[in-house]
Parts: structure tokens; sequence; C-alpha cells
């Protein structure tokens, strides 16, 4: 299978938070934020893998610090880390202040996406090149979350035994 590099697939993403965002107090619901998020992840995942992309999971959402309405939600997004079918996708979102250009970090994440065919089950990716370190340290920690992920996953039953 052909390898892709990480900025092939890479995007930003921005919008305008406006009042119908926001709750009384002005703070943009993180709903709002998640859904963006999903946007964000979903393109890179479709743009890597050149296909339908379904979420599998989404790691720990943390908000380190308010959105507001009338501020500028910056998503990007780019790919971790990518196995036979599924890929890492990572998304850190900041606000703008757009009067004072003042950046704030809002919240990272990482999703997990599959690919999928026309028929609807997985399909290949393609591969991941690497070219910087940082690339690297990305996809290196990508696999240590998946190892976590995986071990922290309860255990399936098998039917026979229930």
């Amino acid at each position: 299978m052909e390898e892709k590099g990480v900025a092939e697939s890479r995007v930003i993403l921005s919008q305008v938070m406006l009042p119908q965002d926001a709750n009384t107090a002005g703070n943009v619901h993180g709903g709002v934020v998640m859904k963006h998020i999903f946007t964000a992840a979903g393109v890179v995942a479709a743009r890597h893998s050149r296909s339908n992309a379904v979420t599998v999971s989404i790691g720990g959402l943390d908000f380190d610090n308010p959105l507001f309405a009338d501020n500028l939600l910056i998503l990007k997004a780019s790919v971790n880390m990518v196995r036979r079918t599924s890929m890492e996708i990572g998304v850190r979102a900041e606000a703008e202040d757009i009067p004072t250009g003042r950046l704030t970090h809002i919240t990272s994440a990482y999703l997990t996406f599959v690919a999928l065919d026309e028929k609807g089950t997985p399909r290949e990716v393609p591969h991941l090149a690497l070219k910087s370190e940082d690339e690297k340290r990305r996809e290196m920690e990508a696999r240590f979350r998946r190892r976590t992920r995986l071990a922290e996953r309860p255990k399936k039953k098998n039917a026979s035994s229930i």
C-alpha cells in the first residue's frame, strides 16, 4: 500500500463562535467544541484514507480554558499514527481573541477512526511516512495511548460463559 505524509491530510479549520453557541454567561458549550473537533478529525481521516471513516473512540477530553462567543475557534488536526485500518487523529483547539490576536489553548483530543469501504467494512489505509522528529514523537505517543486504552478496556465475556 502507498505511503502518505502527515502534511498531506493535515487541516486547520476556523469558526467564529456566535451567541447561539454559548450559555448566558458567554461561554461556548463544550458540546459545540466537541462537534467541531469531530469534524476536523473526520476530515483528516477521510483525506488520509480517501474513504469514509467513522469514529471508534475519543480519549479523555479536558477543557483547560474557556472559549467565548465572538472568539475564533481554531482547530489544528493531523494523523499521529496509522494501523492497518485505523488512524489516530490529534486535534488541538485554540481560541483567538480577534481584536487582540491573543491565542489560548482550549483542549487537545485524540480520536481513533476506522476507514470503511463502500460496503461499510473496514479497509486498509495508506502507511504513514514520518519525516520529522516531531512526527516520530507523536506516533510513539499515539502507540503508548493505544496500548494504555486497550489494557484498560474491560474484557468481553464469551457468550457461552454467561
